[in-house]
């Protein structure tokens, strides 16, 4: 069966950096997330006080593979509702 990838976005900061920024959001998800394949960053920012940047701020897109037992009832449900609707609208024969 094919891998099936979801993504969460997770805010994270550090005071030292971007990168230790991204590192605190992987290890806050693996806490809860299992599978993890890459993080996506962006929406960059740091906090600056009296000239000095004292936090780093990411957005985190995490993505991870669904586990099969979570993926089979989406996978049903998704065809059952594509039968579903192909049989709506699939011409009657006269």
């Amino acid at each position: 069966m094919a891998k099936i990838p979801k993504v969460i976005e997770l805010l994270a900061e550090s005071d030292h950096s971007w990168e230790d920024a991204a590192a605190v959001a992987v290890e806050r998800a693996r806490k809860t997330v299992r599978h993890i394949r890459c993080v996506y960053v962006e929406n960059f920012m740091a906090v600056v006080s009296a000239g000095e940047i004292k936090t780093y701020r990411i957005n985190a897109k995490i993505a991870f593979d669904l586990e099969s037992d979570e993926v089979e009832p989406q996978l049903e449900s998704f065809v059952r509702e594509s039968s579903l609707s192909a049989t709506l609208e699939s011409p009657i024969a006269e």
